[in-house]
């Protein structure tokens, strides 16, 4: 597959997990009560939670979903809404095939939103407080066994030596950083060359709702880092700023062009599951509690609110245990 149609992938991926706006007609059939108070939630979002402009994104593509739904159904205003409205709302919304996922994300959408228009006086009564979400299928998440992510990694480091240019600097640093510290995409295209520390070999990094976390780097991240950095000056320009990972142009690393630096990466073991920069942030959790790092210091790297969130990488391993239980026990 060229690279112009990895691109075409990795965008088709962005606007699959983000809802897409409603068009300049549909919003404009919303009526105006329901568009000021949607717009008055996003600023809140933004301003007051600062929450980064994904989710304002996701949320706002949500309730205009919503808005277009009501002003069909005849409903204009917030305190007109009621809780069959809301269930019959997202009753459509699984007819017309939308993913669990989906769904559950939408109908948290629509109880945060409806409590803080609640909190403003903006509703009476909060017609979303007992609006259930729908029972998502638990399913592991796709990852690398140690032998994939060795063989993938030694994969990248020969092809950086037969490709000594910026470009193949560059890419094995970005999944030598990745995979050697588990932070997010994001994460990775907003460090700043401040933001690593070369004595300590950890890095700073700004994540989810502007917290920040200090990061340790595996030691082919270490020099990976250091070889791309040697070479950064090749690509600076005007719109480099302080951003350590480039784009050719020389403006900071756009991450869809991440995504396909991994997928690209990952021809190297057709047998793997074709994972993302997330994937290797699985793989990572995953190989450290098999390691046997404890579960708080994993979550702590990776940056987890609540350690229920870095769980699920202990059933992984534990999944692969009784894998090699079954595979090898002559009682299994």
């Amino acid at each position: 597959m060229g690279c112009s149609m990895c691109g075409m992938l990795d965008v088709t991926r962005d606007l699959l997990e983000v809802p897409m706006s409603v068009d300049a007609d549909t919003t404009a059939a919303i009526p105006a009560a329901l568009h000021d108070a949607f717009d008055a939630f996003a600023d809140y979002q933004r301003l007051q939670l600062n929450r980064s402009q994904h989710t304002v994104r996701a949320y706002s593509g949500d309730l205009e979903q919503l808005g277009q739904w009501l002003a069909d159904a005849g409903i204009a205003r917030l305190d007109q809404v009621q809780l069959p409205d809301l269930r019959s709302w997202l009753a459509s919304q699984h007819d017309a095939g939308l993913a669990a996922a989906s769904l559950q994300r939408r109908s948290g959408a629509v109880r945060v939103f409806f409590r803080w228009a609640k909190r403003q006086g903006l509703v009476d009564e909060d017609p979303a407080a007992a609006l259930k979400s729908p029972k998502i299928p638990h399913r592991l998440p796709e990852t690398l066994t140690q032998t994939d992510a060795a063989t993938l990694m030694d994969a990248v480091l020969a092809a950086a030596a037969e490709d000594p240019s910026p470009l193949g600097v560059r890419n094995l640093a970005i999944l030598e950083v990745l995979y050697g510290s588990g932070i997010r995409v994001s994460e990775l295209c907003g460090l700043d060359v401040a933001d690593i520390d070369r004595e300590r070999g950890v890095i700073r990094v700004l994540g989810k709702g502007n917290k920040q976390r200090t990061v340790p780097l595996s030691d082919p991240a270490r020099r990976a880092v250091e070889s791309w950095l040697a070479r950064r000056a090749e690509w600076l320009t005007a719109s480099s700023a302080q951003a350590v990972f480039l784009g050719r142009q020389g403006g900071r690393l756009d991450p869809r062009v991440a995504r396909r630096v991994v997928h690209q990466a990952m021809h190297a073991i057709p047998q793997a599951p074709d994972v993302g920069p997330h994937g290797l942030r699985h793989a990572m959790a995953t190989h450290l509690l098999e390691g046997g790092a404890d579960l708080r210091s994993v979550q702590e790297m990776l940056g987890h609110a609540s350690l229920a969130t870095t769980q699920i990488y202990t059933h992984v391993s534990n999944e692969r245990l009784k894998q090699a239980f079954r595979q090898a026990h002559p009682r299994a």
